[in-house]
């Protein structure tokens, strides 16, 4: 049955660039220990090892689940930028929450939205505006992200499938009225041998299908990560997304929009974990001084403020490249997929050195950071983990590397500035492989021809180029079996490698055009100075002399967002006044 939506406000465009998001607002404060959707419930609802229900509720009241569906049909979703941005409120206070309540619904609708017939698109569209939920049942547990190796099979029954076979470990499979599943429909070895199948829960012939045990995780322990075994299920011709056989591709497609947008999600977990060490060393006394004076402590949280920064600059460049770029977001998102969790999950070890014993503890004032700490890893498998990144990266490298890196013009300027509008969200205009271009590395070369004579960026940026040479080198040279998924290390570090520079291009470009600001720590290179230190090091380069100013600029950036309770992200956005906010939640018992 069709469910007609009510009209849908759009409230992420109506966002003031100097106000907290809506949704921090109806979530209140979550340093207070009565707010029920405060850290302080969360922290217990993970013990349990469920949801939130306060939390859903609060998600179900906003009607978060319209931000996953494009404007056409009905709902909020016009840009990724703007997406990443709704969900960092949530993914600061509970990462399960904000994919199992949240995000899952954009994994699994989002090949619906590329490939999806016009009546798919609507009826999923009406499943979620309607506050119904959503399930991606793309992999298998033997075969992981291997998805050519899928088992799950759907043999042809006249003009009807029989689904047979079983998916493990898929988030909110229980609870969705919507499933999208990946299903083996060929016989052969070839790439067009699967297809996506969109099923309609409620009609699905209940003893046809065995629902599995839930998996018990160390991270997201409030996620549902459980299963579904089809048992000859019965499904019709009229469920296969696209055309049969082209599952592989769509999936290609569309995932270049989920790993940009969840990647920038994720920012949200770190802003925690950083805000509470930042705390802790402003409050600790050692020494007769506080904890946060120590040149070292400093250091450290300069340090991790300055990857979160590369983080928001290269998942946010990302998410807006889908709209102006759309032709080079087949290696964008795969890069920003791999790069972004794994500077967030060493920046959180480093934090963790600073708490000390604290970062240890599951409940009290700290016991969010540990949540965190177990969450961020588990929560950057989701759908595709940093070695699928690196494989999808690997191909693509060495025609880029002949074709444009150091020759191809920069990207637009529109790009970079974050509050330059854009073109609504085409998932259908998106290609499973980059062409020729690669407009965002093109900032390097044409930063430097900028920033050669100042003191600090050029250096940074010499070097950097000097980077971008060796890569193309080594990108021409790579054998072709190391052009392939099977590429033996010096691929998979080549892809690394690859990673850092366009992060550093990222930070690069969002600084030249950004430097109208009316505020004045995004004008100031430090932050810049600083982050492209950080990606030098990474790339095995001794630091320059000269970090002192940098660190200290960034270092005072960071107590004075904290003292004024801003994110720490490229936004700086105020969250809700401590100890006044409280949340907004709907009346009646939660669904």
């Amino acid at each position: 049955m069709t469910t007609t939506p009510t009209a849908v406000p759009n409230r992420a465009t109506d966002v003031a660039p100097d106000t907290a998001h809506p949704l921090e607002l109806r979530f209140g404060d979550p340093d207070d220990p009565d707010n029920p959707v405060g850290f302080a419930a969360f922290l217990r609802a993970d013990e349990r090892g469920e949801l939130l229900p306060a939390g859903r509720s609060l998600l179900e009241g906003y009607r978060l689940g319209a931000d996953f569906v494009p404007v056409e049909h009905g709902g909020r979703l016009r840009r990724a930028d703007e997406l990443a941005q709704t969900l960092r409120p949530v993914f600061r206070r509970d990462a399960a929450l904000g994919l199992g309540h949240g995000a899952i619904n954009l994994i699994a609708s989002a090949t619906v939205w590329s490939a999806g017939s016009a009546g798919q698109r609507q009826w999923l569209a009406d499943v979620l505006l309607a506050g119904g939920q959503a399930a991606g049942a793309y992999t298998d547990l033997p075969s992981g992200h291997d998805l050519t190796r899928s088992a799950v099979h759907a043999a042809p029954d006249g003009e009807r499938f029989l689904l047979a076979g079983r998916k493990e470990v898929i988030n909110n499979v229980h609870r969705a009225d919507a499933v999208t599943v990946l299903a083996r429909t060929g016989s052969g070895t070839g790439s067009r041998n699967h297809s996506l199948l969109l099923l309609d829960m409620r009609r699905i012939d209940r003893d046809r299908l065995s629902f599995l045990p839930r998996f018990r995780t160390s991270g997201l322990r409030a996620a549902s990560l459980a299963g579904v075994e089809f048992l000859d299920c019965p499904v019709p011709g009229s469920a296969v997304v696209g055309e049969p056989g082209s599952a592989l591709e769509t999936v290609l497609q569309a995932f270049q929009v989920t790993k940009a947008v969840l990647t920038g999600a994720t920012v949200g977990c770190f802003d925690t974990q950083l805000r509470a060490v930042t705390r802790f060393a402003l409050e600790r006394r050692l020494y007769g001084r506080t904890v946060a004076e120590l040149p070292h402590t400093s250091a450290v949280l300069a340090g991790a403020f300055a990857d979160l920064l590369i983080a928001d600059c290269l998942s946010t460049v990302v998410c807006r490249a889908l709209h102006l770029l759309p032709g080079q977001t087949a290696v964008l998102s795969p890069a920003v997929k791999y790069l972004v969790p794994l500077l967030l999950q060493e920046g959180a070890d480093a934090l963790a050195v600073v708490l000390g014993a604290r970062s240890f503890l599951r409940e009290g004032p700290y016991g969010i950071f540990q949540k965190h700490l177990r969450d961020l890893p588990v929560a950057s498998l989701a759908h595709s983990g940093a070695t699928v990144c690196q494989a999808t990266l690997i191909p693509q490298l060495p025609r880029l590397a002949r074709r444009s890196w150091l020759s191809g013009e920069p990207a637009p300027a529109a790009l970079f500035r974050t509050g330059d509008p854009l073109p609504p969200l085409d998932f259908r205009g998106l290609r499973i492989m980059a062409g020729a271009e690669d407009s965002v590395l093109a900032m390097l070369p044409a930063g430097y021809d900028l920033l050669r004579d100042d003191p600090d960026l050029g250096p940074l940026c010499a070097g950097l180029v000097d980077e971008l040479r060796l890569l193309k080198t080594g990108c021409e040279r790579l054998a072709p079996r190391d052009r392939t998924p099977l590429a033996g290390p010096n691929g998979f570090e080549l892809a690394e490698r690859y990673t850092l520079l366009l992060a550093a291009a990222a930070c690069l470009g969002v600084w030249l055009h950004q430097r109208d600001e009316p505020q004045p720590f995004p004008r100031d290179s430090a932050w810049l100075t600083l982050a492209l230190r950080r990606l030098t090091s990474r790339l095995g380069h001794p630091l320059p002399p000269g970090t002192a100013r940098a660190e200290q600029a960034v270092f005072a950036e960071l107590v004075r967002r904290e003292r004024e309770n801003r994110s720490f992200d490229l936004s700086a956005r105020p969250f809700a006044p401590t100890g006044t906010g409280r949340p907004i939640l709907p009346k009646g018992p939660t669904p």
